[in-house]
């Protein structure tokens, strides 16, 4: 089963604290599975914590997520050799591919190294359905702000660029976030793009946006734009709450 276009939901949430687990699958991820459209049997979903060195702890966390949520999860890690013989077989049997939040350099460089951002080129394009939260949300666009190098953010402008725009996460929660997203389309440095509040995501059809998204209340994403004076422009977006 594919979606019926190529289909990204890029987010600053995802998951929810859980009852019984640290953490349970929220609404924004929920809402990217429904769109691989899986009738019959469970759907497929591979995790990747490439951003965080693929951590058993957070490894284990997703297997609880997804077994609450009745997934058929897997995984995929790199750390310290790949867990399956064939990356791109893998990937591309895959009905949603889900990916965690970490340093986005990091995820870049082994994903690189390892030929993924190709095959997930590749299975965007087949329909298999690409989320993830924070660093991975970054990852598809061309790139965005990142606290990869250390505490003060800096830009990363290697995204895989699936979509063309650039992507700020942790819009209203990370200080630094706002000012240095605005700041990189105003010079130059990042085309324009969309940002999200904490809770929200980015449902992108082909490389254009559906709709903004959010598990939380007044929570918004936004489009940020480089004016004709060489000003950021940033416009709050319709977006919709999503029910648990």
């Amino acid at each position: 089963m594919a979606a019926d276009a190529p289909t990204i939901v890029a987010t600053s949430g995802g998951v929810v604290p859980g009852a019984r687990t640290r953490w349970s699958v929220g609404p924004l991820t929920t809402y990217a599975v429904d769109l691989a459209g899986v009738e019959g049997r469970a759907p497929r979903v591979c995790f990747l914590a490439t951003a965080c060195g693929d951590q058993p702890a957070v490894v284990r966390d997703f297997y609880d997520m997804a077994q609450e949520a009745g997934f058929h999860g897997n995984h995929l890690s790199l750390f310290t050799m790949p867990n399956v013989d064939d990356v791109r077989e893998h990937l591309l049997s895959q009905d949603v591919i889900w990916v965690w939040g970490g340093s986005v350099a990091g995820l870049l460089a082994m994903w690189d190294l390892h030929g993924v951002g190709d095959v997930m080129r590749e299975a965007w394009e087949a329909g298999v359905v690409l989320t993830g939260v924070s660093a991975g949300s970054i990852c598809w666009h061309s790139g965005g702000t990142t606290d990869s190098f250390g505490p003060d953010l800096r830009p990363v402008t290697n995204g895989l660029g699936l979509v063309p725009w650039s992507n700020g996460v942790h819009y209203d929660s990370e200080e630094q976030r706002r000012p240095l997203f605005q700041q990189l389309i105003a010079d130059g440095t990042l085309p324009a793009g969309y940002a999200t509040d904490d809770g929200v995501g980015l449902h992108y059809r082909g490389t254009d946006l559906v709709e903004a998204l959010t598990e939380k209340a007044d929570k918004a994403a936004y489009l940020v734009e480089r004016g004709p004076d060489g000003t950021a422009v940033e416009t709050r977006l319709d977006t919709r709450l999503l029910r648990g």
